[in-house]
């Protein structure tokens, strides 16, 4: 099974826990799609994506799948993008599931260092793997005014694959 939500990959890798003695196999098999891309080996686009980016770990793909390194893999195999750190990064964003739709006040105070570490490294992309996650860095980096679009990491992949 390959997700592209890290919150849903994560709860599909649980499903042993829920299921003993059936959901095992079925979670051993749940991968994140930038993790399956880069097991698989991802044949490297010829078209180019010239900017800068930032990648966000999504808190349910670094610290409940274990998934860091294959992201940036996949971002790094794009010509001409070139990847920024930002000091933020493995924290999280307050998206949490619902937890920004019923915890407005604290959610944004989650957020606000984020958006201060995405400021300073000013990217052209904030990429991030899980759609909560990415309306929320959306939202807050159009309310300070960034620059940045918000994308997943394979719509970045898709726009160099175009230009093959």
């Amino acid at each position: 099974v390959v997700s592209n939500s890290a919150g849903c990959g994560a709860a599909l890798r649980e499903v042993g826990q829920w299921l003993p003695g059936r959901g095992e196999a079925l979670a051993s098999r749940v991968r994140d799609v930038c993790e399956w891309l880069d097991e698989v080996g991802l044949r490297s686009p010829a078209g180019s994506v010239p900017g800068r980016v930032c990648y966000d770990d999504p808190c349910h793909l670094v610290h409940a799948q274990g998934v860091a390194e294959a992201p940036r893999r996949i971002l790094a195999a794009i010509p001409d993008l070139e990847q920024v750190d930002h000091v933020d990064a493995k924290s999280c964003c307050g998206a949490a599931g619902t937890y920004n739709l019923l915890q407005v006040e604290m959610s944004q105070q989650v957020l606000a260092p984020k958006l201060d570490a995405l400021a300073d490294a000013d990217p052209d992309w904030i990429a991030s793997g899980n759609p909560g996650c990415l309306l929320q860095l959306a939202a807050g980096a159009d309310a300070r005014g960034l620059r940045a679009s918000v994308v997943h990491p394979v719509q970045l992949l898709d726009r160099a694959y175009a230009q093959d």
